[in-house]
């Protein structure tokens, strides 16, 4: 079905299709990296190999990695880095690869949603805390990334709309193409 659908969507017009096996919101339950692989490997491999161009959607270092060998050409991490610190050795053994550095704040899915209420974040903390992040990368990998400002991740509506109407700030200031995820949002 996800095939399917994934070729559905490039049939209408999308240029990138994203698979993902683990939804990162508050509500939704941690996948393992087994589980994970299985769900999205088939759905990569088969995608990449009607031609289309493939994402992967992940926070795990080893599923980027499997999915990039099946034919991904992009790396979709909304956790920047945060989540598993061996993203970077993963991205940088990868030349032709897109890498896509979400922000969060926190180093799993449920320390984002925690730190929200405590922890209040500004339109020029993401941007600050997304050039730190582009300064862990290799400089080659930092080039052929985007930022995502991180939409609705622990942050309170008013700044995620800052942030999705800044977009052109955030890319003026990061000198980065910048990605902005609005769906599925509160």
């Amino acid at each position: 079905a996800a095939i399917a659908h994934g070729r559905r969507l490039a049939d209408e017009g999308a240029a990138i299709i994203d698979v993902g096996g683990e939804a990162p919101g508050p509500r939704s339950t941690p996948v393992d990296e087994a589980e994970e692989l299985r769900r999205v490997l088939p759905v990569v491999e088969a995608l990449a190999a009607a031609g289309l161009r493939v994402s992967i959607d992940t926070t795990k270092a080893a599923v980027a990695e499997a999915a990039l060998a099946r034919g991904a050409t992009i790396v979709n991490d909304v956790s920047g880095g945060l989540f598993d610190p061996r993203m970077r050795e993963v991205l940088a053994a990868a030349p032709g690869a897109t890498y896509i550095c979400g922000h969060v704040r926190g180093y799993s899915i449920a320390e984002v949603f925690a730190r929200e209420a405590t922890e209040p974040v500004t339109f020029d903390d993401v941007v600050l805390e997304l050039q730190a992040r582009l300064e862990l990368l290799a400089p080659a990998v930092a080039a052929r990334t985007w930022v995502d400002p991180g939409i609705g991740f622990g942050k309170p509506w008013w700044v995620s709309l800052e942030l999705a109407v800044g977009a052109g700030r955030i890319g003026f200031a990061l000198d980065r193409p910048v990605v902005i995820g609005p769906s599925r949002k509160r």
